[in-house]
């Protein structure tokens, strides 16, 4: 990257709500958000976020895309890579204990602890937990959290895992807190599965662990008949089982840490099937 490219990205980064919108995206990159989103996860004002887009696209940190009549706005993955290379190469001329800690650990060839988290943990992240303990033969620890956990487990979810064969027995609602103390399990990877936990500001989790955004709506929000909110369920729970079956078959053995970014980057990214579990 050209200093004057780093300087203008470095500048445009400067000013905090820029700063706060560069974040948020890159916790979904490489998926889009649109700006109504983008506005109420931070507090923002439509106009004044309109600006901050503007510049940002303008220093080549965010691209936007049309989806029908909306627009998604999302990180310039690209542009963050050359600018991570120019602050560790460049400026900071490769030192090895700079460079070093961004690289992160080795990948473990098996058990891989991977956590779910969405906003209540009552469904979506509960149906991931369950589906990866039982799907991932002996090779991953599955845990689940919420940002803002509900005292209970919804009922609906538990029905669904109850005729798919799963036993809920040891699941709970949990607080992601649980999982940021210092005797809390080192993970591997860290998944969102709603856009409202993905938009939370959280700190840092050690390790450097790969993180995705498989967001799924929530079917605790749909509406209509009993036999219509228990549909939504059974596809929230499809959805995330196709996801997951996709991620176990990984081969995992063969793929560097950048492939395997990719590869989960691809599932959060590909449609699934929708239908009764």
């Amino acid at each position: 990257m050209e200093q004057k490219d780093a300087a203008h990205a470095f500048s445009t980064l400067g000013h905090p709500d820029r700063l706060d919108v560069f974040r948020l995206l890159m916790r979904f990159a490489p998926q889009g958000v649109r700006p109504t989103e983008i506005a109420a996860a931070l507090g923002l004002k439509q106009n004044t976020l309109s600006h901050h887009l503007a510049d940002l696209a303008a220093a080549e940190l965010i691209h936007v895309n049309r989806r029908g009549r909306s627009l998604y706005y999302a990180a310039n993955l690209d542009t963050a890579e050359r600018l991570l290379r120019y602050l560790a190469l460049d400026v900071g001329r490769a030192r090895p204990e700079l460079v070093s800690p961004l690289v992160g650990k080795h990948q473990r060839p098996f058990s891989f602890n991977v956590l779910f988290i969405c906003s209540g943990n009552s469904a979506r992240s509960i149906f991931a937990e369950a589906l990866l303990r039982d799907l991932g033969n002996g090779k991953f620890r599955a845990f689940s959290a919420g940002t803002r956990p509900n005292t209970q487990l919804n009922p609906h979810a538990l029905e669904i895992l109850r005729r798919n064969g799963h036993d809920s027995g040891a699941l709970r609602s949990k607080h992601i807190s649980e999982f940021q103390g210092p005797a809390s399990p080192s993970m591997d990877f860290v998944f969102t599965v709603c856009d409202a936990a993905a938009a939370e500001e959280c700190p840092p989790w050690p390790d450097q662990p790969i993180a995705g955004h498989w967001g799924v709506p929530d079917p605790a929000k749909a509406t209509g008949t009993e036999a219509q909110r228990a549909l939504a369920f059974a596809q929230t729970y499809t959805a995330l089982r196709h996801r997951i079956t996709t991620f176990v078959a990984l081969p995992f053995d063969a793929l560097n840490r950048i492939s395997l970014q990719s590869r989960v980057d691809a599932i959060g990214m590909d449609p699934f099937p929708k239908g009764q579990a």
